[in-house]
């Protein structure tokens, strides 16, 4: 079993009482926690951190948080100089260039042993496997689903304990919701068209997915989409946009503005929405499955993790492993969700019937049943990809199969330009 708090306690009063505890446990020993900026995620890990110095009284944590655009780059040249964090959150798709960098060291097996990891915790965490080795370890899971204005549902005529359960649905209603001044420019978007935002993994790797490809090929080294299907998937996309007119790039500026700001009726967002939504009490929204084609049901779910850096040995790596433990246990799994918004990485605690039964939290918990974690060697390059090809297709209204193999020749660049070097 990975060391849960009762596990961790446990090994605090053996150190206390000197029984079979090394003796560099004995002194006090500090490590660095650092992570990307995300006020609920701050306050959380903020809050927990005296917890856990209060169980385990040797060691000391020190919290450090960087904006999310520099995050990785930080950790690249902080961790080879011997300056960084002890144990790192890292977003699982920046694996491979965690790995190939060498900034960190696998998890101890004795604390963290695969069978265990692989019978408590959701499959897309083996994502955060490496040659039968685990890497790091998340708190947190995230999927996607629909978010959708009851209160624009209503104006609209629509019932809002109906959202679109089908492309097609979507699409009809999206044109319903949409309103415009006299002049015709969009005052509320049917849908947020803003692919900056989820759209990305919703276009990439939910609805090529559902019109029947993949994203990729199965060692993840060449693009796939470049594909009848990926056509299919970026038409419907571009339809919505260039056809419909139900939305458009940049409207209000994102997606998540547009949306909070009720001027987009529906967006396609991550769990982790859930906790500021829920503190803005002028919206009155739902949450559904993501709509299926084809009666094809896809989702595009992802975690960031913790993983403990190359320089942490000796005092400091068993600490970082106590502390990696410890931000992975039940109990703080537990109160995670309802305070980050994120669902809880163990299959035991995210998938309670009562979970499951809440109209917010559970459209999320069972897209993980069925989603499929995409990794990526350069999140941001292979994001900005499908960004540029989208805005290039609708500012020179290129075909939909021109647009994803302009997008499929990019990409494909980057994931040589990794796998070459």
């Amino acid at each position: 079993m990975i060391l849960s708090r009762r596990a961790l306690m446990a090994s605090t009063a053996a150190a206390a009482a000197g029984l079979a505890m090394p003796a560099l446990a004995q002194a006090r020993t500090e490590i660095t926690y650092w992570q990307y900026a995300f006020p609920a995620k701050e306050t959380t890990v903020n809050a927990l951190i005296p917890e856990f110095e209060k169980q385990n009284p040797n060691i000391r944590v020190k919290h450090e948080t960087f904006p999310y655009a520099n995050f990785s780059t930080k950790v690249a040249s902080a961790v080879p100089a011997g300056t960084g964090p002890d144990v790192v959150n890292l977003f699982f798709g920046w694996l491979p260039q965690y790995l190939k960098g060498g900034y960190l060291q696998p998890l101890p097996e004795s604390v963290f042993p695969a069978a265990a990891i692989e019978a408590e915790f959701f499959p897309l965490v083996g994502a955060a496997k490496s040659e039968g080795k685990y890497y790091a370890l998340p708190t947190a899971v995230r999927s996607l689903a629909l978010f959708y204005n009851k209160e624009l549902f209503r104006k609209a005529g629509l019932d809002p304990a109906k959202p679109p359960a089908t492309l097609a649905e979507f699409r009809e209603m999206a044109i319903k919701l949409t309103q415009r001044d006299a002049a015709g420019n969009i005052t509320v978007a049917g849908a947020a068209m803003q692919p900056s935002g989820q759209g990305v993994n919703w276009l990439r790797d939910v609805l090529v997915r559902q019109f029947g490809g993949e994203p990729y090929s199965t060692d993840g080294r060449k693009v796939a989409y470049d594909s009848p299907a990926g056509a299919a998937a970026m038409g419907w996309y571009l339809d919505l946009i260039r056809k419909d007119k139900v939305g458009f790039p940049g409207f209000m500026t994102d997606d998540v503005t547009a949306f909070r700001a009720h001027r987009a009726a529906m967006n396609i967002d991550g769990s982790f929405r859930l906790a500021a939504l829920n503190g803005q009490a002028d919206l009155d929204y739902g949450v559904a499955e993501l709509p299926t084609h084809d009666g094809k049901r896809a989702n595009s779910p992802s975690f960031w993790a913790n993983g403990i850096t190359r320089g942490a040995t000796g005092a400091k790596l068993e600490a970082a492993a106590k502390f990696v433990a410890f931000l992975a246990s039940p109990e703080v799994m537990a109160g995670w969700l309802g305070k980050v918004g994120e669902l809880p990485a163990r299959k035991a605690i995210a998938t309670t019937p009562t979970n499951l039964a809440d109209p917010k939290i559970g459209p999320f918990i069972k897209g993980l049943e069925y989603g499929q974690a995409t990794l990526l060697v350069d999140e941001l390059g292979q994001r900005q990809a499908l960004l540029d090809a989208v805005d290039d297709a609708v500012a020179n209204n290129r075909p939909a199969a021109e647009a994803v193999r302009r997008m499929a020749r990019r990409e494909q660049a980057v994931l040589d330009d990794f796998y070459d070097r």
